[in-house]
């Protein structure tokens, strides 16, 4: 068992140093969330894990698919891209540019990298292609995203031509919102070996502009071999998006992906016209994730749920999964942190993909270091400075005889003047007789 150290339970710590060291990070997490509260938009007072929980084991007792421990369900089907971003490994995406026709308030795009930049310019995916095959790289999954990437149309056909052609396994999908995706267009990504289109579904367009996207998504089954739906779903859309997926189960399509609904740092007053409030506890692990999105919005992931219940009761035949915000995260984790040398106190998980180590502190490591004497053991590290002693998690069922708390530290490998070091993101608590290595 492992137990998170939160605001609530931090003073049940007796181990008065391990207490003070925990602290650090709870100070951080919490300067981390008045930076949001700052940026303008309110943070929910409820927390909704239990209930979250609840809906979870429910889905899992009626025969959906949780894969990557939880942050993916799926019933009926799950695009194989979306198996592999699970580690991110062989996957790569491309834009074009970062343009777009429309002007979501939820967009995360203007958090990209050079994002002004690729308003005006273009880069050429197909020719990165080239020189990524001429490298020696070898990748299984291709996408094509923006911006709207169909305002580009022949250099869209020209990426997943070029695909076709250097990456000949590789499967291909493109992102669009379908407002460009005419016939001749799906006509010509069909001919350059586009196997998978994702379109995006606006919940806030009126029932002409769904309609429209329908009749797109309908088309595109003429032509592209796998046609899926990927949206974020917004609180309080519960009935309305069982609509979407009953006629999205009328057109037969392979899938839909249901998002959870993200705040990207931009445009609080939007968000707070609609009372959307951001999750009490964005992340579980705090870090400066790759991923543009922004943070989580609270209730967002319980329409989710229901809509993946709504999907086994009516027995849909279309796929419906849900990807949380933690599901985009662990590609990252995996590739910072897999196939790693790593310090002889840490362990990698494969559950998060990230390194795991336990810690003692105080008066409690004079007690530990007798076990680790007796047996022999060496491979420690001491703290002057934090009063700690780090070692293997493999080294805890020994100190059953002890009366201890231990500090089981999380960390991820990063790259800092061309050396890998341990960045530690978060300690949890455990003791001996709590401890479960499945639990790592």
């Amino acid at each position: 068992m492992i137990i998170d150290i939160t605001r609530e339970n931090h003073d049940q710590i007796k181990n008065r140093r391990l207490a003070e060291y925990a602290a650090i990070y709870l100070d951080i997490y919490n300067d981390f969330m008045g930076q949001v509260a700052a940026s303008g938009i309110a943070i929910d007072d409820q927390d909704y894990s239990e209930e979250t929980a609840v809906r979870v084991e429910n889905l899992r007792q009626k025969g959906a698919i949780l894969r990557n421990t939880d942050r993916s369900i799926y019933v009926n089907a799950i695009s194989p891209a979306c198996v592999a971003c699970q580690k991110g490994v062989g996957s790569a995406t491309f834009f074009t540019s970062l343009q777009c026709h429309r002007d979501c308030y939820y967009c995360f795009n203007p958090n990209q990298v050079e994002y002004d930049y690729f308003q005006q310019n273009k880069r050429n995916p197909a020719q990165e292609l080239i020189e990524i095959q001429s490298a020696g790289h070898r990748v299984d999954y291709l996408a094509l995203t923006g911006g709207e990437p169909l305002l580009h149309k022949a250099e869209a056909t020209a990426f997943f031509q070029t695909a076709t052609e250097t990456f000949p396994h590789a499967h291909t999908r493109l992102y669009t919102t379908g407002d460009h995706a005419n016939e001749a267009t799906l006509q010509e990504l069909q001919a350059a070996g586009l196997e998978e289109i994702r379109f995006s579904i606006r919940m806030h367009d009126l029932a002409k502009g769904h309609r429209l996207t329908f009749d797109r998504i309908a088309l595109a089954r003429q032509y592209i071999p796998t046609v899926m739906v990927e949206m974020p779903i917004l609180p309080g859309i519960l009935e309305e998006m069982k609509a979407v997926l009953l006629e999205l189960e009328r057109l037969q399509i392979h899938s839909i992906n249901l998002l959870e609904f993200c705040y990207p740092f931009a445009n609080p007053q939007a968000f707070n016209e609609r009372g959307f409030k951001v999750k009490q506890r964005p992340f579980h692990i705090l870090y400066n994730y790759w991923y543009a999105g922004g943070v989580p919005i609270s209730e967002s992931e319980l329409v989710c749920l229901d809509l993946m219940e709504f999907a086994l009761e009516q027995k849909l035949t279309i796929g419906v999964h849900y990807c949380s915000l933690e599901n985009k995260l662990t590609g990252q984790n995996y590739q910072q942190n897999y196939g790693r040398s790593l310090p002889k106190t840490a362990v990698f998980s494969e559950k998060d993909y990230l390194l795991k180590s336990a810690k003692v502190f105080g008066s409690d490591i004079s007690k530990v270091l007798n076990v680790f004497n007796r047996n022999g053991y060496r491979d420690y590290r001491r703290s002057r400075e934090h009063r700690y002693l780090e070692f293997h998690i493999d080294q805890i069922p020994n100190l059953a005889d002890l009366n201890i708390e231990i500090g089981l530290s999380t960390s991820t490998l990063e790259m800092r003047e061309d050396e890998l070091v341990a960045r530690e993101l978060k300690v949890d608590l455990t003791r001996p007789e709590l401890f479960d290595i499945e639990d790592i």
